[in-house]
């Protein structure tokens, strides 16, 4: 069972019921996590989402009404709580638009239940979380479709201090704020002090944005040194 008084408050967002259950299920099982509210559209997510406030939305891609993509987008605008994409979905198009929308993590929907339970913590406590197997192809479509070259994103990060670089590395790892404090031996204030400069100086607006950014200087390599 769950522990309600400390529980990351979870909506699901799918418009496969059967689907929903699962995952519903899944998540029941594991002590501090819970599901408050569940949701067959974007629309109706965005409906749960202001009436529970949730740590986490789950969210699929492809629903009718409103699509996941630009749920996503409406809850980043509106400063709500980070997305986790699920999604059977890998293309190109899908990655690409997940994290242009702010999403804070994907997983595919075959991924292990440890798994996503990992990524679920990891989004609620700050941090970040992408799906191993689909890594090379979101940096395919950043590469493809991105302004950047990697000078320009090599430039870029020039501007960080070495400490700001580590929690840069960190973050693409997945690690939350408070993972990075325990990692670098200082307070979880003065890591979203180093993550609230590392957006100044990269004219970064979100985390997927900072990431996706490192990933193209080469300063992180997919398969070394994350998860």
């Amino acid at each position: 069972m769950t522990d309600t008084t400390s529980a990351v408050r979870v909506v699901l967002v799918d418009d496969q019921q059967l689907v929903r259950a699962g995952l519903a299920f899944i998540i029941s099982t594991e002590a501090g996590v819970e599901v408050v509210s569940e949701a067959a559209n974007g629309e109706l997510g965005l409906a749960a989402i202001a009436a529970h406030r949730p740590d986490v939305v789950l969210m699929d891609i492809r629903m009718p009404v409103l699509d996941g993509i630009e749920a996503t987008r409406r809850i980043r605008d509106a400063d709500g709580p980070p997305v986790l994409v699920l999604t059977t979905f890998d293309d190109d198009d899908v990655l690409w638009g997940a994290l242009q929308a702010g999403a804070a993590g994907f997983l595919l929907k075959d991924t292990p239940a440890d798994d996503l339970i990992a990524a679920i913590r990891s989004v609620a406590g700050g941090g970040s979380w992408l799906d191993q197997r689909v890594t090379p192809r979101v940096l395919a479509a950043v590469r493809g479709a991105g302004p950047r070259s990697a000078d320009e994103a090599i430039a870029a990060l020039d501007r960080l201090s070495e400490r700001e670089r580590e929690v840069l590395v960190l973050m693409s790892h997945g690690a939350s704020n408070l993972e990075i404090a325990a990692r670098l031996y200082v307070s979880e204030r003065t890591v979203k002090g180093h993550v609230g400069n590392i957006f100044a100086k990269l004219g970064a607006r979100d985390r997927a944005a900072a990431i996706i950014l490192a990933f193209e200087s080469g300063l992180v390599v997919p398969g070394h040194g994350g998860r």
